[in-house]
């Protein structure tokens, strides 16, 4: 069975409702990141930090996998599909995925401030000032903010490695170090990307000139023919 690589970005959730960051109407034209996505925030107002990221929480909640996610996950009656996203959000997995890598972290969990392998699934929307581990530490979101490594780069570049197909869809490669993890792909496999500006010239990769989900259809039917 062939492996097919996906690094997912903010374009594919989009659709389902979910704001991105960069576009005229996104969350860094109402917020800004140093304000409530970096160690600083959290230093300096943890009260806003968790009032925004309990305000995306509950979106994420609310909102339903689109087709794009649907047709990944139905890949893999075909493929080895193995989704690196850059996404906090669950869609993948509620879109039926299973080999999902979050680079970013993940919006449903929490984790302790003093030990980052202490993880827990949120249950509800809410994450507040309070809430501890069992050690008595405050519980954050499990979120890489800006300044903040992004521990499972080299895990994602091993996966890239072994790509037959790799597809790019939702994302304009402008966030490192995930945009970097294309010069990874294999000189021989397969090189794809959805995205619906122009102005991609990107060596090797066949360009589906589309939104996320009318590009995954031109694309489903296309690697499975």
């Amino acid at each position: 069975m062939k492996r097919l690589v996906v690094l997912s970005g903010a374009g594919i959730s989009k659709e389902s409702g979910i704001p991105t960051f960069r576009d005229n109407d996104g969350l860094w034209k109402t917020h800004r990141f140093e304000d409530v996505a970096s160690p600083e925030a959290w230093q300096r107002n943890p009260d806003l930090v968790m009032e925004f990221y309990n305000f995306r929480r509950k979106t994420v909640i609310e909102t339903q996998p689109n087709k794009a996610h649907l047709l990944l996950a139905d890949l893999q009656k075909q493929f080895d599909v193995q989704i690196i996203t850059q996404n906090v959000d669950d869609l993948h997995e509620r879109a039926g995925s299973k080999n999902i890598l979050h680079l970013h972290g993940e919006i449903r969990k929490a984790r302790s401030i003093n030990d980052e392998n202490f993880i827990i699934d949120i249950k509800g929307a809410e994450l507040n000032i309070g809430n501890l581990c069992p050690n008595g530490s405050q519980l954050r979101p499990h979120i890489v903010w800006f300044g903040e490594a992004v521990p499972n780069i080299p895990k994602a570049i091993e996966i890239i490695k072994t790509a037959d197909i790799f597809l790019v869809v939702g994302t304009g490669l402008q966030v490192y170090p995930a945009a970097g993890l294309i010069d990874y792909v294999d000189n021989n496999a397969k090189k794809f990307i959805i995205d619906p500006n122009d102005n991609f010239n990107i060596k090797d990769f066949y360009h589906f000139k589309e939104n996320a989900v009318a590009g995954m259809q031109q694309f489903y039917y296309y690697i499975i023919n």
